[in-house]
């Protein structure tokens, strides 16, 4: 009943959901200076997806490995040639996208002009910014046949420069540009001009002031083209045992930056014979290596584009709640002595969770604090609560995982930052990454030491923390923060294993507690009796489980999936899988938390988790998910689950066919949103 095709494979999954971050900046309920920001969110997903699936699949091409068990049913060399088809028509669509935001701009007295624009005095704004601002940072490089080709820096955008006389095309040289993204902003906002605003291109400016840039040459003719290349992300570790993780790490990273390229970029407009010149030097195929795109590359940069747009071009500011059993000045911790508390962010302020390092690192009776660090602010307030403990005496342990993917530099920093001032710090673990989210406090009683704990979805980072929709349970519930303190010991005495009852610990015991649950709802199925669960995630692709889903499905068990990402399931199959619905909902938050729901039999099992259904989640990183035994809290969550499943505006249906079709509702139909109507019941429970 079971074959390789009911898979869908997980980097054309991957490329559907990054699809879908592109109708939130083709719809046009979405305001239209957010639909701009979407532009660059799809843009950095796509790099991220470049620098680590794509090499790993042009690696597996490269070595002949056959391994279509492992990508369902398709070779690497297919897999490579279908990636490639769509992200040049995803390009295709954002330049469309992009042409139609410019318009919306102009209907708003907004224009992103090029240099051919500017009026004389525009141009004598923008000259004199370039010698102020840009010049100082730019680095000319001439290119020959002969000469060895300069190193183009990873995800770096430059102009490809073609010099020429006027009075003899023949006589011409090349250039490279980089364009100084980091120490020059991308967008220069002109002057104000009869109510009008102007935007500019770095990369325009550079093109405005070529003669000025060349002008020791006797040419007269100029074109300047971008480019972008995309290198290979994987980090390599060697065996040395005489060198510290730390080191290894380090040294991998600078690696890292030198690796293979594994997509060009460049202009379409570029001309050929300085096309077949770059791709030549870099030894890059036109078509597989070398995507054809606009004349702007690195569309990220919109993330930042500058707010001079009006209040209506912007979502509504929607800002947290304290949670209703959390007013100014409480201890958090005697609250956590009476009851467990869930925080929902970005609906309730991350701000509870760093009050609650704050009491703990200068409570006289806490002895010692735990944490496992993943992501951290660049100013992270929750390191520097483990630094006040540290020098408040308290003894602090601080799990930080170096191999977090792009994060990797800012962890090893913190890493000898927290040892530096004395706290005792543990690189991860060898072979796996730590991808759990707890804190555990140790605090002294009436002569007993008791814990209190914090089990969370997301990272303890306060920037994502406003952005990203995830959850994290306060407890001191001796079931739940005895079994953190168990965990913090596994992580202290060389990787010792505990047995947990209460909480699910990857790799050891969640695949087989997760089988367990789907496989008693099969039970009841079989039984004639109700059978379901509902489960949200970002990514369901591990084989197993999607094994053990379709399972469940066949026998009669209703399931409702919430997925924001990779989804590998094939939906609504008749006698295969037409008892399975699944959404994902793309919106203003990042939906991250993983919430589990089984009926059990009308005793409702709850979790909350930090892994999803991945092979790397389940077999390869220390995960914990954590049941919900307060029913007040179980009753928040699965409000969550219910408006999420009813959501009409921004919800999308995971087909077979990755259509990624709205939920939409008719034209009687009330409206559902999510994420706001989520936010509006935590509103209706904090004036309760």
């Amino acid at each position: 009943m079971y074959s390789e095709e009911k898979f869908i494979n997980r980097e054309i999954s991957w490329l559907s959901f990054n699809e879908r971050v592109l109708q939130e900046a083709e719809d046009p309920e979405t305001p239209l200076f957010e639909r701009i920001r979407f532009i660059g969110i799809f843009s950095n997903n796509l790099d991220e997806f470049f620098r680590v699936r794509v090499a790993a699949v042009r690696r597996m091409v490269a070595l002949g490995k056959d391994e279509e068990n492992l990508l369902g049913a398709i070779t690497p060399e297919e897999l490579h040639n279908n990636i490639q088809e769509i992200v040049i028509e995803q390009q295709n669509k954002v330049q469309e996208i992009y042409a139609n935001i410019i318009d919306e701009l102009e209907e708003n007295n907004i224009s992103i002009i090029d240099e051919k624009d500017l009026t004389e005095k525009q141009g004598e704004f923008v000259r004199n910014y370039f010698y102020e601002k840009v010049l100082p940072n730019l680095v000319p490089i001439m290119l020959s046949k002969k000469n060895k080709f300069p190193y183009l820096r990873d995800r770096s955008v430059y102009l490809a420069v073609k010099l020429w006389k006027k009075e003899d095309p023949e006589d011409l040289a090349y250039s490279l540009i980089r364009i100084p993204g980091r120490s020059v902003p991308r967008f220069l906002v002109l002057p104000e001009e009869n109510g009008k605003q102007f935007v500019l291109f770095l990369d325009d400016i550079i093109r405005f002031c070529m003669s000025d840039i060349f002008f020791y040459f006797d040419y007269d003719m100029y074109g300047a083209y971008t480019i972008k290349i995309t290198r290979d992300a994987e980090l390599d570790l060697d065996d040395d045992i005489s060198t510290s993780f730390v080191e290894k790490m380090s040294h991998s990273l600078k690696k890292r930056k030198k690796g293979k390229p594994v997509r060009l970029i460049y202009d379409r407009d570029m001309p050929k014979d300085l096309l077949k010149f770059l791709l030549k030097k870099m030894k890059l195929a036109e078509g597989s290596d070398a995507i054809p795109g606009g004349r702007y590359h690195n569309h990220k940069d919109f993330m930042n584009f500058p707010e001079i747009g009006k209040k209506e071009h912007y979502y509504t500011k929607l800002p947290p709640f304290r949670h209703k059993d959390l007013p100014p000045f409480t201890s958090i911790m005697k609250m956590m002595r009476q009851k467990d508390i869930m925080l929902h962010y970005p609906y309730q302020t991350f701000n509870h969770f760093i009050d609650f390092l704050r009491e703990a690192a200068i409570d006289p009776k806490v002895k010692e604090i735990g944490l496992t660090i993943y992501r951290v602010a660049s100013a992270s307030k929750v390191v520097n609560a483990l630094l006040n403990a540290v020098r408040n005496g308290k003894k602090v342990t601080v799990v930080i995982e170096l191999q977090a993917r792009f994060d990797e530099e800012a962890n090893i920093f913190w890493s000898n930052k927290l040892q530096e001032e004395g706290a005792t710090v543990i690189n991860g673990i060898p072979g796996m990454k730590v991808h759990s989210k707890l804190a555990w406090v140790h605090r002294e009683e009436d002569g007993i030491m008791r814990n209190y704990a914090y089990i969370g979805t997301g990272n303890f980072h306060e920037g994502t923390a406003r952005v990203y929709a995830d959850d994290g349970l306060l407890t001191a519930d001796p079931r739940l923060a005895n079994e953190v303190e168990k965990i913090f010991d596994f992580f202290k005495q060389n990787f010792l294993r505990h047995d947990y009852k209460h909480l699910v610990v990857s790799p050891f015991t969640m695949r087989k507690q997760w089988e367990k649950n789907i496989e008693d709802e099969i039970v009841l199925a079989k039984q004639g009796k109700p059978a379901w669960m509902t489960l949200k995630m970002n990514s369901l692709i591990d084989p197993k489980m999607m094994k053990k889903v379709y399972k469940a499905a066949q026998a009669g068990v209703k399931v409702k999936l919430i997925v924001r990402g990779i989804f590998g399931l094939q939906i609504g199959l008749n006698g295969f899988s037409e008892n399975i619905t699944a959404i994902s909902i793309v919106d203003k938050y990042l939906e991250h938390s993983r919430i589990f729901l089984f009926g059990a039999g009308g005793e409702e099992k709850m979790y909350i988790s930090s892994a999803d259904w991945m092979p790397r989640n389940l077999n390869r990183r220390i995960e914990v998910a954590c049941p919900i035994y307060d029913e007040n809290i179980k009753m928040e969550l699965k409000k969550m689950l219910e408006i999420q499943l009813q959501d009409n505006s921004k919800a999308r249906i995971l087909d077979p066919e990755l259509s990624n079709k709205y939920a939409r509702r008719n034209n009687n139909d009330k409206k559902y949103r999510a994420q706001e109507d989520y936010y509006n019941y935590i509103k209706s429970i904090t004036k309760e």
